[in-house]
């Protein structure tokens, strides 16, 4: 008799950074459940999003490629998906019942990307609430959620009647019941496949969360916890932007966040208030899975898109090659015979791309083509090339991380930073300069020659940088057929 092929469950979260978790050694975001993984799996500390955007990281989750050979290099909404291989359509070819649940943010909204059914919630984006999109595209029609909102609560019913913004760094508790948040509803959904699915087939349920990305809107009673508590305040440098700040930190949706520090710490709780919040929504989930006896073959995967700046160096939101932007959570977690069943941390680089391999491994599916590693495996990379291309200020960016170090560049200025990550992880120093460092700083600049080398926005010949050039955060392969 043919052995029963594993479940796959893929919990994502948006805009997580890595540290803001128990298991992570966070002094203040409380996750029992998150932890509770970490103990019954893999737990890898040095995880990256390589273009940490929504868009860019997804086209690198749902492909098993690299950013640029998903030709999304930044933010751009509109832009056709039409990728041949992903994972869930890879795992389908298989024999597994796949579904989404939440947050795809993919173009057409509606495009399935391989599963056989999603149930959407994308957030607020604005770019699908425009008056001039068509009606079947527009996020009040389109996005499950929103349409079941308005059925529930009525037509004039919105997930903004907090008075929030879905990039704002103010705060406010949910003002409606606590099983109406996108949050519950999301994993009510997820429980709701357990139940209707077809049980003779293997299922890959991917549960996707829109927080903790703004607005920050956990109910109040998760607010609560952290109202008290004296937070660990942001992490700030010698090559800090004090100026930006300054210009910047009343503007609610800014990019350096809140000049106030009482507004900062109200960040701070809300944030928090919506990690903890899914914690308790995902330990709802696992005891569904318990109490459907699948435990013991099932595999779960949790990660993020990107992080959040959260006011480190002056700066908030993402697209930056700062840890807090680009860190993520990576947890593979599952029974003793699958994944091992207790804790263990692997230090290996590892990336959003990594996981559509590492689960067709799992799924005995050869991972041929693709730019990821299988983190079960035995191969590693030495370092990751993470870039995002940007539309404000200086911040388009370029980076090499490994497990010691970051070197960074600005392609339209060519400054250049360093950081010494195994002793400044929270990267308060700016190392560029100093003479100890200078071979060293030469070898990753080389390294990122090499991976821009002929690339399409002239940023490198293979022999080296080139300062100004323009760049677009859709590269001329990014929608082909």
């Amino acid at each position: 008799m043919e052995q029963q092929k594993l479940n796959i469950v893929l919990i994502m979260t948006d805009e997580m950074r890595g540290d803001c978790m128990g298991a992570a050694g966070h002094p203040d975001v409380k996750t029992p459940y998150l932890d509770t993984l970490v103990q019954r799996g893999i737990y890898y500390p040095n995880a990256y999003s390589a273009c940490p955007s929504c868009i860019p990281a997804r086209a690198e989750l749902f492909t098993g490629l690299s950013q640029r050979h998903t030709g999304r290099v930044g933010y751009e909404d509109g832009v056709d998906w039409n990728y041949k291989r992903t994972l869930p359509g890879e795992l389908a070819k298989q024999g597994y019942y796949t579904q989404c649940v939440g947050k795809m943010h993919v173009h057409p909204l509606r495009s399935l990307m391989g599963f056989h059914n999603v149930v959407l919630h994308d957030g607020t984006l604005q770019a699908y609430q425009n008056v001039e999109i068509p009606f079947y595209e527009n996020q009040q029609y389109a996005d499950d959620y929103y349409y079941w909102l308005k059925n529930e609560k009525g037509i004039r019913a919105d997930m903004i009647d907090t008075g929030l913004q879905c990039n704002s760094w103010v705060t406010r508790p949910w003002i409606y019941d606590e099983m109406s948040h996108p949050t519950n509803w999301v994993v009510t959904e997820s429980i709701d496949f357990l139940r209707r699915r077809d049980r003779r087939k293997p299922f890959f349920l991917m549960t996707s969360f829109v927080r903790p990305h703004a607005p920050y809107d956990a109910p109040q009673i998760y607010f609560d916890m952290y109202r008290k508590k004296e937070l660990r305040p942001p992490f700030y440098g010698d090559w800090d932007d004090r100026e930006y700040l300054e210009e910047n930190g009343h503007i609610y949706d800014s990019h350096s966040g809140p000049s106030d520090t009482d507004m900062i710490r109200e960040q701070q709780i809300g944030y928090y208030a919506c990690i903890t919040h899914i914690d308790h929504q995902i330990g709802r989930l696992l005891q569904a899975l318990e109490a459907q006896n699948l435990m013991d073959n099932t595999v779960i995967v949790f990660t993020s898109d990107h992080g959040e700046m959260l006011s480190d160096h002056c700066l908030n939101r993402k697209n930056v090659p700062y840890q807090g932007s680009v860190r993520i959570p990576m947890i593979l977690s599952g029974p003793r015979h699958l994944i091992g069943g207790r804790k263990e941390v692997r230090d290996d680089i590892v990336e959003l791309r990594d996981i559509m391999p590492t689960l067709l491994h799992l799924a005995h599916d050869p991972a041929e083509g693709l730019d990821g590693l299988d983190m079960l495996g035995g191969t590693h990379r030495d370092y990751l090339h993470g870039e995002h291309l940007s539309d404000y200020e200086k911040h388009s960016n370029q980076f090499i991380v490994t497990k010691a170090d970051k070197y960074i560049w600005f392609p339209k200025t060519g400054e250049e930073q360093y950081f010494r990550l195994d002793t400044d992880p929270y990267e308060t120093h700016n190392a560029m300069g100093e003479k100890q460092y200078e071979n060293r700083i030469a070898q990753l600049r080389k390294y990122l020659i090499k991976e821009l080398a002929g690339c399409p926005e002239g940023y490198s010949d293979g022999t080296q940088l080139y300062v100004g050039k323009e760049g677009a955060a859709s590269l001329p392969h990014a929608a082909a057929e």
